[in-house]
């Protein structure tokens, strides 16, 4: 879940967002920086708590949307072979969600999992949900600003071999509660390579709590070193 930071959690948020990242750097965790002390004090003031919705379907309804199944951001446990790589021959995961005041920064890995290679260029087919599996009214932008300032590499050739991956990094603000709570928060949400391809759906713990602003900023694929 998404919780309050404290000085040694926006310290904790900027070391793991780093690491979540690609090595050659998005500005994410100067960004974060930025938003958690913006007069460069030292103390970071402490962010709003932001509901969890449930992450569960409707009564009645599987997980599942679409013809893959949802995803979780830290999967555990054995999977199959199918669930280790879907007939499309790309995985998609979603990282875990870090916040700095109202900013929010999530990093989402696509990797080739098939024999084949593949190449990207450009954002990421997205689409979001609701508890109910509702489409929701986000804006998804091809780029995070004017979300953030948070540095988008942009439309580039993205060879990946079997085995490797690329990563974006979607952005989003939260201002209040009670706003989030009238607009509603993702639960779901439906992930592409690009846009014709097939959309994998995953869960962000936590979802997305866009709150009134409606904006979703997405970066550029960006290849994960080796």
């Amino acid at each position: 879940m998404i919780a309050p930071m404290t000085v040694t959690g926006v310290r904790a948020v900027i070391l793991a967002a780093s690491a979540a990242v690609l090595a050659s750097g998005c500005g994410l965790s100067a960004e974060l920086d930025r938003e958690a002390d913006p007069g460069r004090t030292g103390e970071a003031r402490p962010a709003p708590r932001a509901s969890s919705p449930p992450v569960s379907g409707p009564p009645g309804t599987g997980p599942s949307t679409g013809a893959q199944g949802p995803s979780r951001g830290a999967p555990g446990g054995p999977r199959s072979a199918a669930e280790r790589c879907p007939a499309t021959g790309v995985r998609v995961s979603a990282g875990m969600v870090n916040a700095a005041m109202g900013l929010r920064a999530m990093p989402v890995t696509i990797t080739n999992c098939g024999t084949r290679d593949r190449q990207l260029n450009g954002y990421p087919d997205v689409r979001v949900r609701d508890v109910e599996k509702r489409p929701m009214d986000v804006t998804v932008l091809k780029g995070p600003g004017p979300i953030t300032q948070l540095e988008d590499p942009g439309p580039h050739p993205v060879p990946l071999r079997p085995g490797e991956s690329a990563r974006s990094v979607f952005v989003w603000r939260y201002s209040a509660v009670e706003a989030a709570t009238l607009r509603g928060s993702g639960v779901y949400v439906e992930i592409g390579p690009r846009a014709g391809d097939a959309r994998q759906t995953v869960e962000p713990e936590g979802g997305l709590d866009i709150g009134e602003t409606g904006l979703l900023g997405t970066t550029a694929w960006q290849k994960v070193p080796e």
